[in-house]
């Protein structure tokens, strides 16, 4: 008789059992989280551009997160990282300060999580789907766009918690929050040029 597959850890499970660690490198963590490491490094890549985290996070987590979902867009089973980033190293305080503050609302959002709407959250398809704007808005998070970025990585987080947990609701509130991205870009773009035309007039005397 075949035995039945081990559940797969939730993120709350991934996301605490960091709590406590020393530092340790990006490679380690992605070896570590095997199979659920698209969805569980969406996140935690994701989720310090929402909340406050120590000065520095940001640089240490963007590029990594353009990759990876650079190779969910394209299909890749496996993850694969450039030595450079493997090795780069989070600090275990960063760690202890993103779980601290992280948990209370990954915790709250599992409680309504569950496999639904499949269309959206589980073939090759919806994988490559969740990839490709997760990819556009990781560039926009990676860009030093000021006040740009909350939106995009929520956006994310959402995505990957709808891939971690092959919920298409949470992927489609995802889609929602990206679309509005684009709206801030927008309006931000706006507000920008006008400033810069306003600037030149008052400079020439116009």
């Amino acid at each position: 008789m075949t035995e039945p597959k081990p559940r797969p850890r939730r993120l709350t499970e991934i996301v605490s059992s960091l709590d406590g660690r020393p530092s340790f490198s990006i490679g380690e963590l992605v070896d570590e989280l095997g199979e659920r490491a698209f969805g569980a490094l969406m996140f935690i890549f994701a989720v310090p551009n929402i909340i406050p985290t120590p000065p520095g996070t940001s640089a240490v987590l963007g590029l990594p997160l353009v990759i990876l979902t650079f190779q969910l867009m394209i299909g890749r089973q496996t993850m694969w990282l450039p030595n450079t980033i493997r090795k780069r190293t989070i600090d275990g305080s960063l760690v202890t300060a993103f779980v601290r503050k992280a948990m209370p609302v990954l915790t709250r959002f599992e409680k309504v999580l569950r496999p639904r709407l499949s269309l959206l959250a589980v073939s090759d398809l919806a994988e490559r789907a969740i990839g490709l704007v997760a990819f556009l808005l990781a560039i926009v998070l990676f860009l030093p766009i000021p006040l740009a970025n909350i939106v995009p990585a929520a956006a994310i987080a959402l995505l990957s918690l709808g891939l971690a947990e092959r919920d298409g609701v949470a992927v489609l509130v995802g889609y929602l929050l990206g679309a509005g991205t684009v709206l801030v870009l927008v309006l931000v773009s706006s507000a920008i040029y006008a400033a810069i035309v306003t600037f030149i007039n008052v400079l020439l005397g116009l």
